[in-house]
């Protein structure tokens, strides 16, 4: 055998095109061993398919390059695509109604009833396009960091891409762990590239994505977004936590005090600072999304982050920034063609591009991310873009329960074409797309363990203050983050305060560093009647969107809202 001119470096046979290809092929079906069993039973074609089960992410990276049009970027990151959907289609989101769990779904608009029958038409569906592939990727990971309520995860899925950002999102098992894995207690067939059919009975749409809780199961068709599996798993957790393991499971980010050990929660929806604050150079991240609240402390569900990157910097966001590099994978980001630099400006794709990175590539995670130790703070975020909420406020239990139920924040003129004021957003438990169960229960849980464990809440508004959007100005960072730092040293706890008109609020007279009439929104508001207005305004919205839940809670928590005479 001649071969051409060679780097004397290099070995003969590694220059053959197949070698790489054949140790892939030896080291995927000795991995699966005795789990063969288990995918024939399932369906899946084994004379044909080749399945590879938590393939290196070297790998997944080749075969996502070779196989899907993804890109290598230049700080070596995967830049992959997820296609005509990018982002969570939670209009098709469907929820098998069925004996084991129809008693405690909280059935509406948020979980949509589907029968059994349909779920097996589409499960058939995702099993039968998987078997037209060539490569079929299977994840095993947990969900979960304690191991007294971890589940098991099994993803079985046809793009490298998916496999790649389970392998980020879920925690990863050690070679041990994955030889003793078992049987998974959690599955997801995920064949989103493939239709479903929207004239079987329950489909809304060509996508489906569906969670059968008798038979632990999710299906996904007819979307490619990676998200969709995060929330799943999210979503099964919101189940089992309080179902199976009696502990609470919270849309949250978590941080721990390296000096005191104290633990934080903080609680916000989209574009309130959750994952800013609770980034602190002085504390260590227990998690950026996902958490339960246990009998022993509290934990991350995820192994990874799934973070935003539109307008991502260095300067402003270093951790998440350094973050992206070999392992990570860029979702749905436009980069220059020639240098394959990623340009986190251009939304051309869209507002909602992600990276999805290994939890341990933040260099001040908590790992493993679990705190035997009860929380000392939860802290609620909202942006009040009408310029009413204080920047900080203490709640009362009661107080506690009603805004962890309304969920408050606000969408700003701008955001969207056609919002010409701040539209008021209400999401239940900062989780509405993936609440489960009735709002009122989590809340009831969240109450019973800051009674338990005497834990202090705080209201925080990073939204509007000295008027509304518009008029007023966003409060400063600086000034939140100082507030933060005084809710963990304690200086909040010993503080004076003044109550908080129409809403009923306390907030503190004094804080070091923030301006008197920075605390008090009736002092920052020049136009004294305006502000009047505004307040009775937003008031009246909050009532209107607390009918929902009036009737399930006690009547010290409805009396706990606004009042307007």
């Amino acid at each position: 055998m001649v071969l051409g001119r060679q780097s004397p470096y290099t070995t003969p046979h590694i220059l053959h095109k197949n070698y790489a290809q054949a140790s892939d092929d030896q080291f995927a079906s000795k991995l699966i061993g005795s789990d063969l069993e288990y995918f024939s039973q399932a369906g899946f074609d084994m004379d044909r398919i080749h399945l590879k089960r938590n393939a290196p992410v070297a790998q997944l990276y080749e075969d996502a390059i070779r196989n899907e049009g993804a890109i290598l970027s230049s700080s070596g990151a995967l830049i992959n695509f997820s296609g005509k959907k990018t982002g969570r289609s939670p209009k098709d989101k469907r929820i098998v109604y069925e004996d084991t769990s129809k008693d405690e779904i909280w059935w509406g608009s948020v979980n949509i009833k589907m029968d059994e029958h349909t779920f097996e038409i589409n499960r058939e569906r995702a099993i039968d396009y998987l078997n037209t592939r060539e490569n079929v990727y299977v994840f095993d990971g947990y969900a979960g960091w304690d191991p007294k309520y971890r589940i098991k995860v099994r993803v079985i899925c046809a793009r490298a891409y998916h496999a790649l950002f389970m392998n980020n999102m879920l925690i990863r098992p050690t070679e041990e762990e994955l030889a003793n894995f078992g049987d998974p207690d959690f599955i997801i067939y995920n064949a989103g590239q493939f239709p479903a059919n929207r004239f079987t009975k329950g489909m809304s749409s060509t996508t489906s994505v569906e969670i059968n809780f008798k038979r632990m199961e999710m299906v996904i068709l007819g979307t490619e977004y990676a998200g969709e599996m995060k929330k799943g798993v999210f979503s099964v957790m919101h189940y089992l936590q309080p179902v199976k393991f009696g502990q609470l499971s919270l849309h949250s980010s978590a941080n721990v005090g390296m000096e005191k050990g104290d633990v934080t929660l903080f609680f916000g929806l989209s574009g309130t600072g959750k994952t800013t604050l609770s980034a602190d150079p002085h504390r260590l991240l227990i998690g950026d999304d996902e958490h339960v609240w246990s009998d022993t402390g509290v934990f991350n569900i995820e192994g990874g982050c799934y973070a935003k990157c539109i307008n991502l910097s260095q300067e402003k966001e270093p951790e998440i920034f350094n973050a992206i590099r070999f392992g990570s994978i860029l979702e749905n980001v436009v980069y220059d063609p020639a240098s394959r630099t990623p340009d986190y400006d251009d939304v051309s794709i869209t507002e909602n591009t992600r990276c999805a990175y290994p939890i341990e590539y933040i260099p001040n995670a908590q790992i493993p991310c679990l705190v035997e130790r009860q929380p000392s703070n939860i802290i609620m975020l909202t942006c009040d873009a009408f310029g009413v909420l204080p920047p900080v406020s203490k709640l009362t239990a009661d107080q506690a329960s009603y805004h962890f139920l309304a969920g408050y924040t606000s969408k700003t003129p701008g955001t969207e074409d056609g919002v010409l004021e701040p539209i008021p957003t209400f999401s239940t438990c900062y989780s509405a797309p993936f609440i489960v169960l009735h709002p009122g229960r989590y809340a009831e849980m969240l109450a019973d363990r800051m009674s338990k464990h005497n834990v202090s809440c705080w209201l925080i508004n990073t939204g509007w203050t000295g008027g509304k959007f518009g008029t007023g100005k966003r409060c400063p960072l600086s000034y939140t983050r100082r507030i933060v730092d005084a809710v963990h040293s304690g200086e909040l706890l010993n503080a004076e305060y003044e109550n908080f008109g129409v809403f009923g609020l306390q907030i503190p007279t004094k804080v070091e560093g923030v301006p008197r009439e920075v605390l008090n929104p009736a002092l920052a508001w020049a136009d004294k009647e305006a502000f009047e207005r505004e307040v009775r305004k937003l008031a009246g919205m909050f009532q209107k969107a607390f009918t929902l839940y009036e009737g399930d809670v006690q009547e010290s928590v409805r009396d706990a809202g606004p009042k307007l005479e």
